[in-house]
This record gives structure tokens, C-alpha cells and sequence, in this order.
């Protein structure tokens, strides 16, 4: 992907707007990210990756898929109430209306927006596609409920042939300014984030020079609760292609060419240079000795990596970090 020019001015995108989209727009993830781009032309909007499908407990139909309640958690609480708190009266209404369990099924799409030419100069968006399907009969009438949580959630449910309900729907989830997000989680932590640290090394690397950072790499924020109750900021970087990227060879042994030939081969097959140091510091493909391996190279009689990469690299040796 060619870089983008920088804008002085970033896109405006209202949540509320985004969500009525995404509330209105037909299962077509083209048609989708069309809509979004029509809201800020001048910035470059693209799916960077599709995440693992996830499932949920979903609502309740009747044997011919029509839609008793949209939460199962909630009608089952509220029509426990309403049967007097009385277990078997809410077991005998479910099996006399031949009641369906629906579970939603669904991914997460991460969509960006370039902002800039800088590793953080992008606005992240997530947003969920979920599918409803049957997915067994609310209450079995072999082995029924000994209490209202097994009644919502069975050990020993009675499934059933799945069929769709209704089409899919997409269901905006979050949208994160990245630059904006990264100072913020720096205010947490007395030493430069990790991750914070990682786009500043590509920032001044042969990687940041050639390439776009969220081609390749886009973050997951994360919010927990600490044991006192406060609120714990994290964020992860995590590789958005798939290039079946062969891990690199065992350098043991390797100097000079043989071993800059190896990581050109690596970078290659990555699509952009430096890229065996960033796959060093999050992933399974490259092991930190390679980092160890080619400093020691290039401090002695050798100099194949350019002068940024390799004060990228002397930094790391000082102080290594991963991500």
C-alpha cells in the first residue's frame, strides 16, 4: 500500500453515526466499508482482518422460528418471576410452547482508516457481525433443570438441527484514535509501553520507511477492573496477514552473507524490510537469539543492515522488550 498524504485535519466520525449504519446496512462487508468511506473520502478505509469466531447465548423462537424474546437471560428471569419463583410451572410452560434456544454466532471486523505515514496514524473500528442460529430446545424434556441457572445454561442440553434466524446484522462495537489511545496508556506506566515502543521502532526503522504499519499489525485495547475497583488500560499488537510466513531457520552457526540472505528471505516473503526484528518481538516466528545473533555480526566485520535498523536493534540488545 502506498503512503498516504498527512492531513492537518483528522476525520470526524460520529459513534452514533457508525452505529446507525452498521444498524442499517445488509450483511455485505464491501457495501459496508463503501458507506464508511463515503463519510470521510479523503481517507483510505479498508478491512484489515476478520477475527475468530466468537458465540453467545442468544434469544428464544418457537418451533416455527418465530421470535418469543430477543435475550434469553432476561425472559427466563423475568418469567421465573412471573411463574411465582416456582422452577417446575416455568419448565411446564417452556415444553408446552415447544420453546427454541437461539445462540448468536459472530466475528469481528477490524476496519481501518489511515490517517498518516506514521506506525500510530490510523483510527481503528470494530465492529461485530453476528448470526443467530437454533441451537437446542430451551428445556429437555430428558434430563430438565435443577435450578434457574441450569435452566439458562445446560450441562446436558438437547440440541437440535440448526437453521437461521433471520439474515445476519452488523453491530457497531468500538472505534479507537490510536495516537490518542497510546498517550493515554502512557499516562499509566512510568516506562514507555511496550507496544508504544514497538511503533517508535518502526517508526525510525526501514520498515516504517517502506511500509504502512496497519497493513500488517493493528491493536487490541483492552479495559479490566483491578482489585480495588480501578480501571486497567492495555493494549496489544497483533499481525493481521496471513503470508504463511515459514518460521526462520535456525541461525546457529550463520555469519555474514548466510545470515543476511536468511533474514532477506524472511523479509521477502513478510513483504517489507526489518521485518524478521518486529516478528522477533511478538509472534512465534522468530526467536530472540536471531536479534542476538546479528548484532554480534554487525558489530564485527560486518554491515548489512542499514545504520536506523541497526540502532533499532542496539537499543533492543540494551534494554530488549517484547510484545
Amino acid at each position: 500500500m502506498s503512503k498516504q498524504p498527512l492531513h492537518f485535519d483528522k476525520p470526524q466520525l460520529d459513534g452514533q453515526q457508525l452505529a446507525k449504519i452498521c444498524k442499517t446496512t445488509l450483511p455485505d462487508d464491501e457495501f459496508l466499508l463503501a458507506k464508511i468511506q463515503a463519510l470521510i473520502p479523503d481517507y483510505p478505509v479498508r478491512l484489515a482482518t476478520i477475527g475468530e469466531e466468537w458465540y453467545r447465548l442468544g434469544g428464544i423462537v418457537d418451533i416455527t422460528g418465530k421470535r418469543i424474546a430477543a435475550n434469553l437471560i432476561e425472559w427466563a428471569e423475568r418469567t421465573f418471576i412471573e411463574c411465582g419463583r416456582d422452577l417446575q410451572t416455568l419448565i411446564d410452560h417452556t415444553l408446552a410452547q415447544n420453546l427454541i434456544a437461539t445462540r448468536q454466532t459472530g466475528n469481528t471486523l477490524y476496519v481501518v482508516i489511515q490517517t498518516g505515514s506514521k506506525a500510530e496514524d490510523f483510527i481503528q473500528l470494530e465492529i461485530d457481525k453476528t448470526y443467530e442460529v437454533s441451537d437446542r430446545l430451551l428445556v429437555s424434556p430428558r434430563k430438565p433443570p435443577e435450578d434457574l441457572e441450569e435452566f439458562i445454561d445446560p450441562l446436558e442440553p438437547e440440541w437440535l438441527q440448526t437453521f437461521s434466524i433471520g439474515t445476519a446484522r452488523y453491530t457497531y462495537r468500538r472505534k479507537t484514535d490510536v495516537p490518542v489511545f497510546m498517550d493515554e496508556i502512557n499516562k499509566y506506566h512510568t516506562d514507555e509501553h511496550p507496544a508504544q515502543r514497538f511503533m517508535h521502532d518502526w517508526n525510525r526503522s526501514s520498515a516504517g520507511q517502506k511500509a504502512v504499519f496497519s497493513d500488517d499489525w493493528i491493536i487490541r485495547p483492552r479495559q479490566t477492573t483491578g482489585r480495588f475497583g480501578e480501571q486497567i488500560i492495555s493494549v496489544e499488537i497483533f499481525n493481521t496477514q496471513n503470508k504463511n510466513i515459514p518460521r526462520l531457520d535456525d541461525v546457529a552457526g550463520k555469519k555474514g552473507s548466510a545470515l543476511n540472505n536468511t533474514l532477506k528471505r524472511f523479509d521477502r516473503q513478510a513483504g517489507y524490510p526489518f521485518a524478521w526484528f518486529f516478528h522477533m518481538l511478538k509472534g512465534q516466528l522468530v526467536s530472540p537469539r536471531t536479534g542476538i545473533a546479528v548484532f554480534q555480526d554487525i558489530s564485527g566485520d560486518f554491515a548489512y543492515l542499514p545504520a536506523r535498523d541497526a540502532a533499532v536493534l542496539k537499543d533492543w540488545i540494551e534494554m530488549p522488550y517484547s510484545v
